[in-house]
């Protein structure tokens, strides 16, 4: 890779990851938004999900102050606001970057019961650089790493790593030539039963296995991002771990596999609820930032929307109610990445 490139691709990662600010992921596809939109009663019609979309991306507070970059899904990369302007000009308009989510979703792994791989590689180069001349800049591919049930320990197996890790380098790879920065996001899931030790070695293993393929791929890890899940406890665990310890241990397992390189880390939510994703973000900031080569950030969902979406409700009425609902989240989130949080400001909203 040849210096501009890179140059190019690390201001973008570290413009992701600027001090105060984290990821909108707004790319659920058209089938999860269905299920957000049945939760409030609302019909998922594209007028609606451009509508919410846009929503969000015109509460300017959050999106100037808090929002450093933004996950678009295929649909919304080519939609228009209501007056007619691109919904990603008013993204780019706000100083955040935009995004687009680029994998095909996990497929079940032949030979493998209840593990997936994910898929989406075909014609991928080509999809980047429409993508590219569409407006982003950066991209994201989910691997989907699930934990056995009940103390066996046949997931995930070591085939199942090795496939979705080698898809994730050859992805990241294809963005990079294509000026694009790749976002790998390999998510250890919590819907299981398994200890929060469990979690961490699954994510330690997970981690090295990923970032020896990045490696062979040729990928430079300066022009990337990783979006990891955090150690935890699966959430039917009757043994869940305290505040502190996510925070000692996540920060632990990632500086035993995370390169120096990488400009930043930004957690998914993975099924926390919006205030145990912030309050465990600000713990590892704050308690543990002289111990971290990279900088450690936040890429939501449903973490930065759950109260926005129940609040919005499809009615336009309470537009301005949901506008605030996401500027206080995204606020509270950006606090988090400074490790200047505190339970007291949730109560600023």
């Amino acid at each position: 890779m040849n210096n501009e490139l890179l140059d190019e691709l690390n201001g973008i990662a570290r413009t992701m990851v600027h001090p105060g600010k984290g990821i909108l992921a707004a790319d659920e596809s058209t089938g999860t938004i269905k299920k957000r939109f049945d939760s409030i009663g609302l019909e998922s019609t594209e007028d609606n999900r451009r509508d919410y979309r846009e929503l969000l991306f015109r509460t300017e507070d959050a999106m100037s102050e808090n929002i450093s970059g933004v996950i678009l899904y295929d649909e919304t990369i080519r939609q228009k606001a209501a007056d007619g302007t691109p919904l990603v000009k008013l993204i780019e308009q706000a100083g955040s970057v935009p995004g687009i989510k680029v994998d095909m979703g996990a497929k079940d792994l032949a030979f493998h019961p209840g593990e997936k791989v994910t898929e989406g590689l075909t014609g991928l180069r080509e999809r980047l650089a429409e993508y590219h001349q569409l407006g982003a800049r950066f991209a994201k591919w989910r691997a989907v790493i699930d934990i056995s049930r009940g103390g066996d320990r046949t997931m995930p197996s070591y085939s199942c790593l090795t496939a979705n890790m080698h898809a994730l380098a050859r992805y990241a790879a294809l963005c990079q030539e294509q000026r694009i920065v790749p976002i790998v996001e390999p998510e250890v899931l919590m819907d299981g039963d398994h200890d929060i030790d469990r979690c961490y070695e699954v994510t330690e293993q997970g981690l090295k296995i990923l970032y020896t393929a990045l490696f062979e791929a040729r990928v430079a890890l300066e022009g990337t991002i990783l979006k990891p899940n955090m150690v935890i406890a699966g959430k039917k665990s009757d043994k869940q771990a305290s505040t502190d310890e996510i925070a000692e241990k996540t920060v632990r397992c990632f500086r035993n596999s995370v390169p120096a390189a990488v400009p930043g880390i930004v957690f998914l939510s993975g099924g926390q609820s919006e205030r145990e994703a912030t309050e465990n973000l600000n713990t590892m900031n704050r308690d543990f930032a002289d111990q971290m080569p990279w900088a450690l950030s936040f890429s939501y969902g449903r973490a930065l929307q759950a109260s926005t979406l129940d609040t919005w409700k499809g009615d336009k009425g309470n537009a301005e109610a949901a506008q605030r609902a996401f500027a206080h989240r995204a606020k509270m989130n950006g606090l988090a990445q400074k490790g200047a949080w505190t339970e007291a400001m949730e109560d600023e909203a």
